[in-house]
């Protein structure tokens, strides 16, 4: 069992991402473990890249990568202040005027950000708060000020354009870098570039960038095969039962590794072995897949579920999800080797 991360494919992505905002500076989005990939590995791989900006959810995450990181780094934390964190070496997103105001005299001046609310009411200032706090956030100083679109994925969205007149509102004559995109807003094109973009899923292989490099691989180990007769089943609550004669092949995985019950629901997730795909039978359970395996020629040692021909957003749409969650799921008892 192996999970194998081509960081340079993640540098590529981001790159060719940064290319199509040449007038924005590219931020790297690594929160979440760099979408479940090793942000310890990933962001200074960006950073040798060329990225200067980085954004993560909270700030626990935001420590854990900051020694791993030259000073010149920026770490923004999107959660912005919570009471009581330690904000050394980060940058809070300020999503509130509660926010604005807490601690404020501990933070080094400037060293903050705005996240304005444009449509996704989730978080950020409201127009109102954002209109009685603006003259005296500006004076203070921010590194930043951003939203974020709720529908970037979907390019013809009326609430792209709505979201983008709504922050062009907010934010008219002000003087200090603005943000409105990540990946799938960076994709609609340079009105929606401003100052800087935010670029995550794409860098990591994943929709709405097709254009993107491959990032992950994964191979799982055949543990035993076996033989099976027509009319006997196969796994918990017998839901497969062979028509005829099969080799089933059972790999080490399961639910424990991101690998959800949903995605063999509809009986079309498939594992590889080189240019072949194998059926996956019965249900996946917390350790333990099987896979029918009785037209290869021989069995292999491993089955790959994640490759270039059966990615993310592929075996994320058998699951009724998104590639983002598949990324982020994926366990830790996987070996992870970095390319």
């Amino acid at each position: 069992m192996a999970l194998v991360i081509d960081l340079g494919a993640i540098a590529a992505n981001w790159k060719s991402l940064a290319d199509k905002a040449p007038g924005a500076r590219p931020g790297a989005v690594v929160k979440a473990d760099a979408y479940g990939l090793g942000a310890a590995r990933v962001a200074p791989a960006l950073y040798a890249a060329g990225a200067r900006d980085f954004f993560v959810a909270l700030a626990g995450e935001g420590r854990d990568i900051r020694p791993l990181l030259p000073e010149d780094a920026r770490i923004f934390v999107l959660s912005g202040h919570m009471e009581g964190e330690d904000l050394t070496g980060l940058i809070p997103v300020l999503n509130s005027p509660e926010q604005f105001f807490r601690d404020r005299a501990l933070r080094p001046k400037g060293q903050f950000g705005i996240q304005l609310d444009s449509g996704m009411n989730r978080l950020g200032f409201e127009p109102g708060e954002w209109a009685a706090i603006r003259a005296e956030a500006l004076a203070a100083g921010p590194q930043l000020i951003m939203s974020h679109l709720a529908c970037a994925d979907e390019p013809d969205h009326p609430a792209n354009a709505q979201q983008l007149a709504v922050f062009r509102a907010m934010t008219e004559g002000v003087d200090a870098p603005r943000a409105l995109s990540a990946t799938g807003g960076t994709l609609l094109g340079p009105d929606y570039h401003f100052d800087l973009v935010r670029l995550g899923i794409g860098m990591y292989g994943g929709l709405p960038y097709a254009e993107a490099r491959p990032v992950v691989s994964l191979a799982l180990p055949v543990i035993q095969t076996r033989e099976v007769k027509p009319g006997e089943s196969v796994g918990y609550g017998y839901s497969w039962t062979a028509t005829r004669p099969a080799r089933i092949a059972t790999v080490a995985a399961g639910y424990a590794d991101g690998l959800a019950r949903a995605l063999a629901r509809q009986g079309q997730l498939r594992l590889w072995a080189g240019e072949r795909s194998c059926p996956v039978v019965g249900r996946i359970s917390m350790d333990l897949i099987t896979v029918d395996v009785t037209d290869l020629p021989f069995v292999p040692e491993a089955l790959e579920i994640l490759n270039a021909r059966q990615g993310i957003d592929a075996v994320a749409d058998l699951g009724g999800t998104i590639g983002y969650e598949i990324l982020t799921s994926l366990g830790h008892r996987y070996p992870r080797r970095y390319l």
